[in-house]
């Protein structure tokens, strides 16, 4: 209640019927009008409390709070980005990552808010081992985020060395669809507990050509079908999305079988300003730009309704771009 509205400025002022006012009446009206002017400060500082209470208790809640993720190559790039902002959005996070150093690197920085599982995306044994360390340490799973991922750096296929073809192939399907179908499997239990969801990295190249070689593009098309099928089989009790990244400087690994898995493609100088003049935003985007699509998909709040969808995060880089005078 606003001040001017809370304190009594319409006292009536009622003389005594005969003579001045005697000093035992003015003494009363004082006391009175004393009386009420605590009694409207003491509402208006109960209002003001009541106020700042309530904003700082809607600033302290994230979206995903006391919600728990398990998210597969949160070691580096986009993942890395999901796991930070899960965790400042009120989540604790598992994590199943390939690299040890990498394990560690995470549970040094967020401490208790992770745990870290060393192991691989291919093997059923190891996504089972991530869901049971994960809920051994928080009690539950709410969301499972498919992201592990390497890439075949734009390699045609006319120009595969056919030596290296087929096991390229398994590869690349291992880690990107293999993964994403065993980690589906290896979570199913906890999440129809908890009603929960599940976000895949897809990509633009899972919709269009040009995102990456044949084995990538044909990937990430499988992983978008997944997604659909998936959304399909597991409603309503699970709620089943995909992020499509377009070009972001991240850490996404070449093959081993071509002996880029020691880099990044995207590590190359010119890379940035590539994707940055490739783009009607003129951004070259970081992980961190599409963690926020990832945190959206797996609020039970804002996208109770959301399920199939991809979400395509490209700084508008698919879309035809105007010509420039």
């Amino acid at each position: 209640m606003p001040i001017e509205q809370s304190v009594n400025v319409s006292m009536p002022w009622h003389r005594p019927e005969s003579g001045a006012p005697t000093q035992a009446w003015v003494r009363a009206l004082l006391v009175d009008c004393a009386v009420d002017c605590v009694s409207d400060i003491r509402r208006t500082t109960r209002y003001v409390m009541d106020r700042s209470d309530a904003q700082e208790e809607d600033a302290a809640m994230g979206w995903l709070d006391g919600q728990v993720g398990l998210v597969t190559g949160g070691g580096s790039g986009i993942g890395r980005a999901v796991v930070a902002r899960f965790i400042a959005e009120g989540a604790r996070v598992g994590v199943l990552e390939r690299v040890p150093a990498r394990a560690e690197e995470l549970r040094s920085e967020f401490g208790h808010s992770v745990v870290a599982i060393t192991g691989d995306v291919t093997q059923l044994g190891d996504n089972k081992r991530a869901v049971i360390e994960t809920v051994r340490a928080f009690g539950r799973l709410d969301i499972f985020v498919g992201n592990a991922g390497v890439f075949d750096s734009y390699q045609l296929l006319a120009e595969f060395p056919e030596e290296s073809l087929s096991d390229a192939y398994d590869e690349l399907f291992g880690v990107n669809v293999k993964g994403c179908i065993l980690g589906a499997k290896a979570v199913l239990p906890e999440l129809m507990k908890t009603e929960g969801s599940m976000v895949f990295t897809a990509s633009v190249a899972g919709s269009n050509s040009g995102g990456g070689g044949s084995l990538y593009t044909a990937s990430k098309h499988a992983v978008v079908g997944l997604i659909r099928q998936l959304a399909v089989e597991l409603g309503p009790r699970i709620r089943v999305n995909g992020v499509a990244p377009g070009g972001t400087m991240t850490d996404l690994r070449g093959l081993s079988v071509l002996r880029q898995e020691d880099r990044s493609h995207f590590a190359d100088p010119s890379t940035e300003e590539r994707l940055r003049t490739g783009n009607p935003l003129q951004i070259a985007l970081a992980p961190g730009d599409l963690a926020g699509a990832y945190v959206f998909l797996s609020s039970r709040t804002n996208a109770r309704g959301i399920t199939g969808t991809i979400l395509t995060v490209d700084a508008g880089a698919t879309l035809r771009m105007p010509r420039r005078s």
